[in-house]
């Protein structure tokens, strides 16, 4: 039997641990994107990109995105849960096993009764779990059947959630992905074509998103990158603000950089680009500017870039490379 001082200790060590998981924040390194790997490349998110002479090396995988991996991805090595056991499969079969231990035990859902009329018990039980399950189950298959803009839960555009979803295959990212629905389709995916003006906007955003990264200025990130990236810089910078220090970026300049490939999904276009760029990267203290940090002076990374047709590009990933 534990004593008071042993349950004391054990439960101070608990409380510690617990306490240690809840605030400890993965490391990372400064600069926007934080040397991780995060974003969406719609139907592209879990392909690694091609490799180039800038980034010859394998790229990290996306570790955070708020596109699902599914049937309409062009990854055969990624498929998505079975919809019919994402919903029965686990709550409905805990129950079910519950009421079978319950009545074998005497107990059952409703107190159990003895030697033969607990048999009848389960009996009863077993008809009535399968009566909920089929209830649930065909409710819930009515859901996810109806229309866009009559309940479900689809992307209304290309950047929506900033997963750059196809508006044209509903259900693929976003929020509609994660609630799965009818079998999806393959994304039908065509070849664009960069010219020099484009990769000029794109190294024109590189110093412009570790300008306003710098700066901390969250209209600006919002304005230059999806509102995914932007929401991941946002948990960045308030990271930085809880430990009292600000990131400074100075000094970005693009060394070398090179086109990984680009693709067109729907009006949706995408361009993946390797970039190795120089750059003064610090971490300050806010209240004394004391340099608290000293991060890498160089660093090689490939940013997918996302726009609609008509409209400029913004940074929708950045994975790093290994």
């Amino acid at each position: 039997m534990l004593t008071s001082t042993t349950r004391r200790k054990r439960t101070a060590a608990l409380l510690a641990l617990a306490a240690a998981l809840t605030v400890a924040a993965p490391v990372v390194e400064a600069r926007p994107g934080g040397g991780g790997s995060a974003g969406s490349r719609g139907s592209r998110t879990f392909n690694a990109p091609s490799a180039t002479p800038t980034a010859p090396g394998s790229a990290a995988p996306i570790q955070r995105s708020q596109t699902q991996p599914g049937a309409g991805f062009n990854n055969p090595g990624m498929q998505a849960p079975s919809q019919g056991r994402r919903f029965g499969g686990g709550f409905f079969a805990g129950l079910l096993g519950a009421g079978l231990l319950g009545a074998l035990l005497g107990g059952g859902f409703f107190g159990g009764l003895g030697g033969i009329a607990s048999f009848l018990g389960l009996l009863l039980q077993v008809g009535l779990v399968v009566l909920l399950v089929s209830f649930a189950v065909r409710w819930f298959r009515r859901r996810q059947g109806q229309p866009a803009g009559a309940g479900a839960p689809y992307a209304r555009s290309g950047l929506d959630n900033g997963t750059g979803g196809n508006p044209g295959n509903p259900g693929q990212g976003g929020i509609g992905g994660m609630m799965g629905g009818a079998p999806q389709r393959p994304v039908q995916q065509r070849p664009v074509q960069i010219g020099p003006n484009d990769y000029q906007a794109f190294e024109r955003l590189l110093g412009e998103i570790q300008d306003a990264y710098s700066h901390e200025d969250r209209v600006a990130l919002r304005n230059l990158a999806t509102p995914e990236m932007a929401g991941y810089f946002e948990e960045e910078l308030q990271a930085n603000a809880a430990r009292g220090v600000v990131n400074r970026i100075s000094n970005v300049k693009l060394l070398q950089g090179d086109l990984a490939e680009a693709w067109g999904e729907g009006p949706t276009e995408y361009a993946t680009v390797a970039m190795r760029y120089a750059l003064n990267d610090v971490k300050l203290d806010r209240n004394t500017n004391r340099v608290v940090e000293t991060e890498p002076s160089e660093a090689t990374e490939l940013w997918t870039f996302v726009r609609q047709q008509g409209r400029p590009w913004i940074l929708s990933a950045i994975q790093q490379t290994n």
